[in-house]
């Protein structure tokens, strides 16, 4: 008798290190801003083991000069779903480095991947295959979530964001409680971006009713604040079109490529 045992061959393990990417590359920009003190910080969230595997939520705090009153924080938060990088942030950052008077006043508390696991592997969920966005709030035993609860209980910010892309979208949406934020911080905010990107102007948007692509309600488990805050901070969910990546492994040419998971929701 004779047995014959197959092992993997080295081009399937190089596919496995291809799909996967790198945090460094996408907090490289971040890091440099860090390197040149005082404005930016870099304070890493939590770290956390996964699959034999240790993953950091990375988290950088930018100061804003001194203002008359009291300190105004903001939360913003991306990559909460693994295949929605977000590298808008650190030119934001670098932006205000070269004008901080446009911030005066402001803590900034940025949060650019709060899906590690995900990130690397280009996937919405973590590892253990939750989708992180519904996990909020509901005694969740995901060790990213519970720590950006934690933080945000913490630091009791005036205002949250949360940033997502879509390569299934018709253009620009976003959310924000309240009719007056919705009027004077989203809708300017949309009109700014409109002058590069379309604005997604359907009435129904992720199953939710829409008007000038301004979304009025959302999913349960989101990020977000706790309920029952005597003063809940100002929430903005900003949600740009992204360009389709093939994921595919035929080797085939990009047009005939499909999503292979399309994501629609948030």
């Amino acid at each position: 008798m004779r047995t014959i045992v197959e092992a993997p061959t080295p081009v399937a393990r190089k596919q496995i290190v291809a799909d996967q990417r790198s945090a460094e590359k996408l907090l490289a920009p971040f890091d440099d801003l860090a390197a040149r003190p005082p404005s930016v910080v870099a304070k890493p969230l939590v770290e956390f083991d996964s699959r034999g595997r240790k993953y950091t939520v990375p988290r950088y705090l930018w100061l804003g000069p001194k203002g008359g009153g009291d300190i105004i924080r903001i939360g913003s938060f991306a990559t909460i779903h693994g295949d929605e990088p977000e590298g808008a942030l650190a030119r934001f950052l670098a932006a205000l480095e070269k004008a901080p008077e446009l911030a005066e006043g402001y803590a900034l508390f940025i949060y650019p991947i709060c899906n590690p696991a995900g990130f690397e592997d280009n996937t919405r969920h973590s590892h253990s295959g939750k989708d992180l966005n519904r996990e909020f709030w509901a005694e969740s035993p995901e060790p990213e979530v519970r720590a950006l609860e934690t933080e945000i209980w913490t630091h009791a910010f005036h205002g949250i964001i949360t940033l997502h892309s879509d390569d299934t979208s018709h253009g620009l949406d976003g959310f924000v409680n309240g009719a007056v934020l919705s009027e004077h911080l989203l809708e300017p905010a949309l009109q700014s971006a409109e002058t590069s990107l379309p604005r997604n102007r359907r009435r129904t948007i992720d199953g939710f009713p829409a008007r000038r692509g301004l979304i009025y309600s959302c999913y349960g488990g989101v990020l977000k604040s706790p309920a029952g805050l005597s003063q809940p901070p100002a929430r903005l969910r900003w949600r740009p079109r992204r360009p389709h990546r093939c994921t595919c492994r035929s080797g085939r040419a990009r047009p005939r490529c499909k999503p292979s998971s399309p994501s629609t929701v948030t």
